[in-house]
């Protein structure tokens, strides 16, 4: 009998605290308990964004560069910056920790932004050479360069976003409440801070 009465003892505890912990989580929720960490995952997703347009155009240069290559060999102090500073972008190693890193996260939007102005200099080429300028490949790239630094430029312009809705959470209240108790590990996100003539996407002429 008095296992019995144990048992229901603990049975009634354990629904008392359950009854206890539910409006209790709610109440958390509701006073933005989970802004946090949400703010952080989606900053994380737009990052990624901008990784993915960056290596999308990463990924064109070589095409591009030999294209050019074949009708503007002289060129060659052009063609090897380009090269250089594609080199040297991709030579940063970046993930999800970059964001909190000023260091890294520095090291790699300057890289970006040298090789942006390095394509601009190898697209302005064209102008000088009719048979490149009117090249089927060459114009294929060229559109899908462009198409390219479109999307990395919203890209950016969402992460942005994304990180000052996280930083905001982190220095207001009540997020600066959960962050000091909860959420110490947390740090704020870097912004792009790149002058705009360098975020700039390269013109493109047809």
């Amino acid at each position: 009998m008095s296992a019995s009465i144990a048992s229901a003892s603990g049975a009634g505890s354990r629904a008392r605290h359950i009854l206890f912990l539910v409006p209790l989580l709610l109440l958390l929720s509701g006073c933005g308990f989970n802004n946090i960490p949400t703010y952080e995952e989606a900053a994380k997703a737009k990052w990624s964004d901008v990784l993915n347009q960056y290596q999308r155009r990463t990924d064109l240069i070589p095409n591009l560069v030999e294209t050019v290559k074949g009708f503007a060999k002289q060129e060659s102090t052009v063609l090897e910056a380009v090269t250089a500073a594609r080199a040297q972008a991709t030579s940063i190693k970046v993930d999800a920790s970059t964001i909190t890193d000023p260091d890294t996260f520095k090291k790699f939007q300057d890289a970006q932004a040298q090789l942006s102005g390095s394509l601009g200099r190898l697209l302005a080429i064209s102008e000088r050479y009719p048979d490149l300028k009117s090249n089927q490949n060459f114009l294929a790239l060229q559109s899908q360069l462009e198409g390219t630094e479109n999307r990395i430029a919203v890209a950016r312009r969402d992460y942005i976003e994304a990180v000052r809705v996280y930083n905001t959470e982190l220095k207001t209240f009540p997020g600066f409440i959960w962050a000091k108790i909860f959420y110490t590990s947390n740090k704020p996100m870097e912004e792009f801070t790149i002058a705009d003539s360098a975020k700039a996407a390269p013109q493109v002429k047809f």
